[in-house]
C-alpha cells in the first residue's frame, strides 16, 4: 500500500480512507471497514437515515422544518420566520411552501430555501448539501474565508457518504482546498482515518476543530455563506412599471440601459430597459415565457417583465457586473490563470444546459456574462438577440452587429445554431485570458470578415496555455459539425 501523494484533479484519491503522515492525503486501509463500538454497543448517527428495522412511516407523517434565517412577510399570504422557529409543512408547491408555525399556530407561505428539515444536518453552518467538489473549492477560496475554513458536503462519487473540504495554505500552490473522504461504518458512525471513528458528523467536526490529527490543518470557521435571496413571489410575472424603483445606472448599451433597482421597495434586482422600437413587445413576451423556464445555477434568473414600451427585463442582481468590465478592474486583473479557466468552465456548464434544452444564445460574449461577489459567472441575455428589430443589427454587416463574436455561417447566411454559439465561446475565451481585450485587436469589422474568409484565426494570446488555445481553434473550425459540443 502507499499514499496517493498527487495533485491530480482526479477524485480517485479521496476514495481512500487513511491519511499519509507526509502529505496528509489518504491511503488505503488494510482489511474491511470497522464497526464503531462504544460501551459495548454499536453507535448510529442520529442525523443520518439508516435502513428501518420497523415498517416505514406513513407518507402523511408531519414534515417538520426549522427556520435557518429570519424572514419578514412582504406579500399577502406569506408567513414571517424567526431563526430557529419550527414549522409544519402543509403543502409543497414550487419555491413557496405552505406551512404552520409551531410557535404561533399561524399559517402562510414560506420561502423553501429559508428552512431545513428538523433533525437533519442542514441547519449546521458547515453542512452544504447540494454542492459539487468544484463549487466547494470556489466557495472556500472566495473572500471572507481563511486558512482552516471548511465544509462538509455529500459525496459526488459515493451515495450516502460525505466529504470534508478544507481551505489550506500550501507552500508551493498557495491557497488551495484539500478534500477528505468521510467513510460510513457498517452500522453507524463515521471516520476519515479508521484509527479515529466517531458516532456522528458533529463529533467528527468537534474533534478536528480541536486538533488536526492528520488533516492538513485544524478546522477553523465554517465556510462563509450568504443568506439566500428569497424566491420570486409566485404569479408576479408581468408587473407594473410603478413597482420598480431604479436606483443606480450600471451601464448602457446599443439597445438600452441596465439599472440596479428595487421591486416593491424591498427586493434588489437588475433592470434592463430596452429602447422603444428595439423589439416587438408581443414577440418579446413570447420569448420571455420560454426564457423564464430555463433555470440553472449558471444562468441569470429571469424574474419578471414590463411588456409596455419601454420594455423592462427584471433579473437577479449580480454584484460585480459584466465579466468584460470586471476583468479590467483592480480585482479582475489579479486573477490567476486557474481562476480564469474556472470562470470559463462555469460558462461552459451554463451553455451545456442551454444546449441540452435545444436552445440557442446567439450573442455569447463577456459583456453578456455577469459575475457575483463570490466570482460565480452566469449567462445573461440568452435568446434576446433574435428579437432585435434595429436595422443596424439585423443587416448583420451593420455597426451594431457583434461581428467579432459571430460564426461565419451566421454572418453570411444568418444561420444560428448551438455550433455558432460554440464559435462565440472560443472568442469569449480570448476575452477571458486577455482580461477583457476586444477580439481581433486593430481590425475593423469588414477586415475581420475578409480575413475569416481567407482562413485567418486569431493567434495564441500571451500567457494562454497551449491546451486552451487548441480548444479555441477547435471552436473556430470552418465546418460547424467539426466544432465540439459544450
Amino acid at each position: 500500500m502507499g499514499c496517493c501523494c498527487s495533485s491530480d484533479y482526479d477524485e480517485d484519491w479521496i476514495e481512500n480512507i487513511d491519511i499519509c503522515e507526509h502529505c496528509n492525503y489518504p491511503i488505503e486501509p488494510n482489511g474491511k471497514r470497522q464497526r464503531l463500538i462504544r460501551n459495548g454497543s454499536e453507535v448510529q448517527d442520529p442525523l443520518v437515515s439508516y435502513e428501518p428495522s420497523s415498517p416505514p412511516c406513513s407518507p402523511a407523517q408531519d414534515k417538520l422544518v426549522v427556520a435557518l434565517y429570519n424572514y419578514e412577510p412582504k406579500h399577502d399570504g406569506d408567513l414571517g420566520l424567526r431563526k430557529g422557529e419550527k414549522l409544519r409543512v402543509l403543502e409543497e408547491n414550487g419555491e413557496w411552501w405552505k406551512a404552520q408555525s409551531l410557535t404561533t399556530g399561524q399559517e402562510g407561505l414560506i420561502p423553501h430555501n429559508f428552512v431545513a428539515l428538523v433533525n437533519s444536518l442542514e441547519p449546521e453552518p458547515w453542512f452544504f448539501r447540494n454542492i459539487s467538489r468544484k463549487d466547494a473549492e470556489r466557495q472556500l477560496l472566495a473572500s471572507g474565508n481563511t486558512h482552516g475554513s471548511f465544509l462538509i458536503r455529500e459525496s459526488e462519487t459515493s451515495k450516502g457518504s460525505y466529504s470534508l473540504s478544507v481551505r489550506d495554505l500550501d507552500e508551493s500552490q498557495g491557497e488551495t482546498v484539500k478534500h477528505y473522504k468521510i467513510r460510513n461504518l457498517d452500522n453507524g458512525g463515521f471516520y476519515i482515518s479508521p484509527r479515529v471513528p466517531f458516532g456522528s458528523l458533529r463529533e467528527l467536526v468537534q474533534h478536528y476543530t480541536s486538533s488536526s490529527d492528520g488533516l492538513c490543518c485544524r478546522l477553523g470557521k465554517p465556510c462563509r455563506t450568504q443568506k439566500p435571496q428569497k424566491p420570486w413571489w409566485q404569479d408576479e410575472w408581468e408587473v407594473p412599471r410603478e413597482s420598480l424603483k431604479l436606483v443606480e445606472k450600471l451601464g448602457a448599451g446599443q439597445f438600452g440601459e441596465v439599472w440596479m433597482g428595487f421591486y416593491n421597495g424591498h427586493t434588489k434586482v437588475a433592470v434592463k430597459s430596452l429602447k422603444a422600437g428595439s423589439m416587438s413587445p408581443s414577440a418579446f413576451l413570447a420569448e420571455a415565457n420560454l426564457m423564464k423556464k430555463l433555470q440553472h445555477p449558471r444562468l441569470v434568473r429571469l424574474y419578471a417583465v414590463v411588456t409596455k414600451e419601454p420594455i423592462y427585463i427584471i433579473t437577479e442582481f449580480m454584484e460585480k457586473g459584466s465579466l468584460v468590465d470586471f476583468l479590467k478592474t483592480s480585482e479582475g486583473v489579479k486573477l490567476s490563470t486557474n481562476k480564469l479557466l474556472d470562470m470559463a468552465a462555469q460558462i461552459a456548464e451554463g451553455m451545456a444546459f442551454i444546449e441540452a434544452k435545444n436552445y440557442i444564445h446567439r450573442d455569447l460574449r463577456a459583456a453578456n456574462i455577469l459575475v457575483s461577489d463570490t466570482l460565480c459567472c452566469k449567462i445573461a441575455d440568452f435568446g434576446l438577440a433574435r428579437l432585435i428589430e434595429d436595422n443596424e443589427y439585423t443587416a448583420r454587416e451593420g455597426a451594431k452587429f457583434p461581428i467579432k463574436w459571430t460564426a461565419p455561417e451566421a454572418i453570411n447566411y444568418g444561420t444560428f445554431t448551438i455550433k455558432s454559439d460554440v464559435w462565440s465561446f472560443g472568442i469569449l475565451l480570448t476575452e477571458i485570458v486577455t482580461y477583457g481585450r476586444i477580439p481581433y485587436p486593430g481590425m475593423t469589422n469588414p477586415e475581420v470578415i475578409q480575413n475569416l474568409e481567407r482562413g485567418y484565426r486569431m493567434p495564441q494570446p500571451d500567457n494562454c496555455p497551449a491546451e486552451l488555445y487548441e480548444l479555441m481553434r477547435q471552436c473556430w473550425k470552418e465546418s460547424p459539425e467539426e466544432r465540439p459540443t459544450f
